[in-house]
This record gives C-alpha cells, structure tokens and sequence, in this order.
C-alpha cells in the first residue's frame, strides 16, 4: 500500500484501504436505508473517484434498490461484518468509504446534512452545517 491522506480498516483488519486524493464530497445521510443499515442516526460518508482507492482483502457487496431507483450497494466486511464503502449506481467511478472506518477520523469534514427531513427525532445534528431535506444533489 502507498503513502496516503486517507486510510482505514474494518474492525478485524481484513479489509484495508487507501485513497490517494481528497473526497469530492463529503456529507452525513440521515436516509431511512442508512439509518437501518448503520443501526445509528446517520452514515458519514466521504465520496472518492473511485481510481484513486485502493482496497486490500475481499469486500462484499450488498445491492439495495433505493428509494429514487437507483441501485445502492453497501460493501461490507464478510468476516466481522463492518460497512465500509458505497457503490451508487448513479455515480458510476466514485467509491463512497464509511468515515468511521478512517484511521484517522479527524480527515473527515462534513460540508453537509442531507436527507435531513427523514433525520431521526434524537439526532442531535450539527447546527452549522447546512440542511437539505432530500439528497447531497439533485
């Protein structure tokens, strides 16, 4: 693996990756399917070209059909079972990767609260950042 700004693992270590270059966005997801798919308020993410990622062990890949029609898979590890990266269909070449799977997670930087208007009631949301109801585009 090279020298990188960003850089994570899975919980068990099987999975790790790296991204030589700065996100092209990099927002919270208060969507229902993040909230499920998490078990928490909302999904950091952090959008990569996805070129620019390199991902070392074997990531497994869940399909969703999302609520816009779109097709959203959730890569995972197999073995512990921790989300890391997004694939949207809509965005072919870009790789989204969990924020909380960073090494460092100090890198992350939301520009944006998206998918607000489905936020749950106890999410307790950074008031400094912007809102938009729907999703980060469109």
């Amino acid at each position: 693996m090279m020298s990188v700004k960003y850089a994570g693992q899975c919980l068990c270590g099987e999975i790790r990756y790296e991204a030589d270059g700065e996100p092209l966005f990099a927002g919270n997801c208060h969507c229902k399917d993040c909230q499920r798919s998490s078990g928490s308020a909302f999904i950091p993410a952090m959008m990569f070209r996805a070129d620019d990622v390199v991902i070392a062990g074997a990531v497994r890949y869940f399909a969703h059909a999302a609520g816009n029609g779109h097709t959203h898979e959730r890569g995972f590890c197999p073995r512990c079972g921790s989300q890391l990266f997004t694939r949207l269909s809509r965005l072919p070449g870009v790789l989204g990767i969990k924020a909380g799977t960073l090494d460092d997670a100090s890198r992350y930087v939301p520009q944006l609260d998206f998918h607000a208007a489905s936020a749950a009631p106890w999410d307790a949301m950074d008031p400094a950042l912007p809102k938009k109801p729907g999703p980060a585009q469109g």
